[in-house]
C-alpha cells in the first residue's frame, strides 16, 4: 500500500520520499523511490531527516503488530517526548495512531490520510462484481454496521462477520486475515451450521476514527479469505475503504463467486465523519 500510494502520488507529478521501518518494508520495493530507513523510536533521526528532505506533509501506511514499548529504539527526540508515547500507547490502535500523529504534529509538519493523497485507491459506491448481495445478504450487512457502530468507542477492530442475522465473528488483535481463518475453522469444527455461500464480512471506519490513519482495506488475499470462510461476499464503507490491487481483487472475486461491495453514505451513517 505505501508503494501503489507514492506511485499514484508520482503519476500527478508529486515526488514522494519512503521513510522505511526496518524489518517492515521490502526492500526491493523502497528501491524503486527516494528513501530513508529508520527505526521505531526514532523520533530525532526521523524528524531530522524530514526537514532534510524539505517534507512537511506526511502520510502514515501500512500495517505494524503493535510494538512493546521496550521494543522501542530510543534517540534525544524520542526521549524528549516520551511522555506522549507513553500516553499513545494507553488504548486502542487509532488511540495509538492519533497520538503519535500529533506529536509530529506539534514539531510543525502535517499529517494528511489516502482520502487526500490517493483518492483513487479508494472504494467506489456500489457494486464492483458480476455477483450482488441479496436480500439475505443485505440484512447481514445491516446488521454487521450496526455492531460495527456500537463497538467503535471501545477501538477495538474494523470488521464483523455476520451469517443469517447472526454475528459469528468481529475483528479483533490478529486483524480481518485472522478473523475469517477463525470463522473458516469455526465451520470445520462444525460450530458455524449455516450453509456455506451466506454471510458477509463487513468493513467499516470505527465511529469518530481520524480518518488519516488506519482505513479499512481490502484486496486478493482479503477475497480468497472470505472465500475459505464460507461467505457470500464483503461490503465496505465507499469512499473510506482502501481498495488496494483492485482489478485483481475482482477478477478473484468473480471466479470465486462473490460479491465486493461499496456502501454509500447514508448507510454507513452514525460511523466516521
Amino acid at each position: 500500500m505505501p508503494f501503489a500510494v507514492a506511485d499514484s502520488l508520482a503519476a500527478r507529478g508529486i515526488a514522494a520520499v519512503i521513510f522505511a521501518l526496518k524489518g517492515a518494508c521490502d526492500p526491493a520495493q523502497v528501491a524503486r523511490f527516494r528513501h530513508h530507513w529508520i527505526s521505531l523510536g526514532q523520533f530525532g533521526k526521523t524528524t531530522r531527516l524530514l526537514r532534510s528532505e524539505g517534507c512537511r506533509d506526511l502520510i502514515f501506511i501500512g500495517t505494524l503488530a503493535r510494538p512493546a514499548l521496550s521494543d522501542i529504539r530510543l534517540d534525544w527526540g524520542t526521549l524528549r517526548v516520551m511522555g506522549q508515547v507513553v500516553a499513545s500507547f494507553r488504548g486502542g490502535d487509532d488511540h495509538l495512531l492519533s497520538g503519535i500523529g500529533r506529536i509530529f504534529e506539534r514539531d510543525g509538519f502535517r499529517l494528511i490520510g489516502i482520502k487526500d493523497a490517493a483518492p483513487d485507491l479508494l472504494m467506489p459506491e456500489g457494486c464492483i462484481t458480476r455477483a450482488a448481495p441479496d436480500g439475505d445478504a443485505s440484512a447481514d450487512i445491516e446488521k454487521g454496521r450496526e455492531v460495527l457502530a456500537a463497538l467503535s468507542p471501545f477501538d477495538i477492530g474494523q470488521a464483523a462477520v455476520v451469517i443469517d442475522g447472526h454475528v459469528v465473528a468481529v475483528e479483533d488483535i490478529e486483524g480481518t486475515d485472522g478473523l475469517l481463518a477463525r470463522v473458516a475453522r469455526l465451520r470445520s469444527e462444525g460450530r458455524i451450521r449455516a450453509k456455506a455461500g451466506g454471510g458477509v464480512l463487513v468493513k467499516m471506519p470505527k465511529s469518530g476514527q481520524d480518518l488519516r490513519y488506519d482505513l479499512p482495506t481490502i484486496g486478493p488475499r482479503t477475497v480468497q479469505g472470505v472465500a475459505n470462510a464460507g461467505l457470500a461476499g464483503i461490503a465496505v464503507a465507499a469512499g473510506n475503504t482502501i481498495a488496494a490491487e483492485p482489478q485483481a481483487m475482482i477478477e478473484a472475486a468473480d471466479t470465486a463467486g462473490l460479491f465486493v461491495t461499496g456502501l454509500a453514505k447514508e448507510l454507513a451513517k452514525g460511523l466516521a465523519k
